[in-house]
């Protein structure tokens, strides 16, 4: 059970500050320090970053607030952290369900993507993904797909904070003509968005199968001189790797090792087909997972040893992987089944408990995503990127341990509002910066276009 306590008074002065806004919460978890749940505190905000957390009546005697918020019943965490999305693929979701990964991917997702994708499919279905990633207390997420540019504006707008991982693959596909055309284009939004403080970008090598040695070869130098983190599919199923093998003699984590990649610019995503080696690598490298559990179960993918990962020293982030494959973008519900899949993988009860499940999903997030001194939990300097909960729903009752509660009982229905940067982006369940009867209206028309029924 995580330990209810009270911030440390930090002030004597008997002068109030004006700022920008006081949030009143019945409890706080900041995530770090590790295990503390905060009772009938307040979290203080100017200019986009938390300036303190206090108690009540202190904040009340210290603060002037332009805005104050009582949120009663609420819990206070930090804006949850997705680092692996397909965005645009929301307009996809359901169409092709129950399928094994390959057939998926060869048979229907790919061939769809090459007749529908277009900068307007992308920043409509990045719009509806962000509109569900935000009513479920989404802040912060990596995202992965065709025309990055359309997904950098429309986040933009938006006020999510975003990592912007263009696809780069060695085969023309809706974006670009092979692997060079693509790092040339996603060179030049970087530079776009170089001074932007909730957008960035990162290189995304689709997977070992798809992008060549060569092409690998310059990401990895070009991570290096421009301090740029890259993400990839990586070990998503037995196959993937038996192929590898085959194919080369290497693992795909050995080859990309060998290819200068895995660093503490690299997150690996899913390695679901992970052995001792890979394990060694990872810990020598300092590279970083995204752990896709929902997904990674409706395509068989397979079962990543987190509990182990974890007991090695490597970091762990969550992700839902796009909508098509999980048919959800609610990262509270993909933190609920990491966190029973690791102890039925462990076979151990006591595996991936709540604190630490909560800690994937927020700061072990940042610093998969290389933002840690930014966002990922409350702390003083930190960005203003929070997610408020309600506890108070029936399903919810008795509350012996909210922490418990956050991690094994609630969903993203029960997210009431969400701030980034201090810009509340979900006020009581309502959107501030999304039309939601429009996004329910572009979801139709594509509907209708992809059914074959409207052009």
């Amino acid at each position: 059970m995580a330990t209810a306590s009270t911030p440390e008074n930090t002030s004597n002065s008997n002068k109030k500050q004006t700022i920008d806004s006081l949030i009143h919460a019945r409890w706080i978890i900041p995530v770090v320090p590790e295990q503390r749940v905060y009772e009938n505190c307040s979290l203080a905000v100017h200019d986009g970053k938390i300036l303190a957390i206090l108690p009540q009546r202190e904040a009340h005697n210290r603060y002037r607030a332009a805005d104050e918020h009582n949120l009663g019943n609420q819990l206070l965490i930090p804006g949850l952290i997705n680092t692996h999305n397909h965005a645009a693929m929301s307009l996809l979701r359901g169409f092709a369900d129950d399928q094994p990964l390959m057939t998926w991917l060869e048979k229907h997702i790919w061939p769809a993507e090459q007749q529908w994708v277009s900068p307007e499919f992308v920043a409509d279905g990045t719009r509806l993904a962000m509109a569900e990633m935000i009513r479920s207390g989404t802040t912060t997420f990596s995202d992965q797909y065709f025309f990055p540019e359309a997904t950098a504006a429309v986040t933009r707008d938006a006020g999510m904070r975003a990592q912007i991982a263009f696809p780069v693959i060695d085969f023309p596909n809706p974006w670009s003509r092979n692997g060079d055309d693509a790092i040339e284009k996603g060179l030049a939004l970087r530079d776009d968005y170089r001074s932007h403080s909730r957008i960035a970008l990162a290189f995304a090598p689709h997977a070992p199968y798809t992008v060549g040695d060569e092409t690998l070869k310059k990401i990895a130098i070009y991570a290096n001189e421009l301090q740029m983190p890259v993400q990839m599919h990586l070990h998503e199923t037995a196959g993937e790797v038996e192929r590898a093998i085959a194919d080369s003699g290497q693992r795909p984590s050995e080859r990309l090792h060998n290819l200068g990649l895995l660093s503490p610019q690299m997150l690996c995503v899913h390695m679901t087909a992970v052995d001792d080696s890979d394990i060694a690598l990872l810990q020598k490298t300092g590279a970083h997972i995204a752990h896709c559990p929902r997904s990674n179960l409706k395509l068989a993918s397979g079962f990543s040893p987190v509990a182990k990962l974890l007991e090695a020293g490597i970091n762990v982030a969550l992700g839902t992987d796009g909508a098509a494959s999980n048919n959800g973008l609610d990262m509270l519900a993909e933190t609920n089944t990491a966190a029973l899949l690791a102890k039925a993988v462990a076979g151990n009860a006591a595996a991936l408990p709540a604190h630490q499940a909560l800690a994937m999903a927020t700061i072990n997030g940042a610093r998969a995503l290389g933002i840690n001194d930014v966002t990922g939990s409350l702390e003083v300097g930190k960005s203003a990127d929070l997610c408020a909960i309600d506890l108070s729903e029936l399903e919810q009752h008795p509350l012996h341990d909210p922490l418990s509660q956050l991690i094994y009982t609630a969903n993203g229905h029960h997210v009431r509002n969400v701030w980034v940067a201090g810009k509340q982006l979900l006020k009581e369940r309502k959107l501030t910066t999304l039309n939601e009867e429009e996004l329910r209206q572009r979801a139709g028309v594509w509907r209708d276009r992809i059914a074959g029924r409207a052009n």
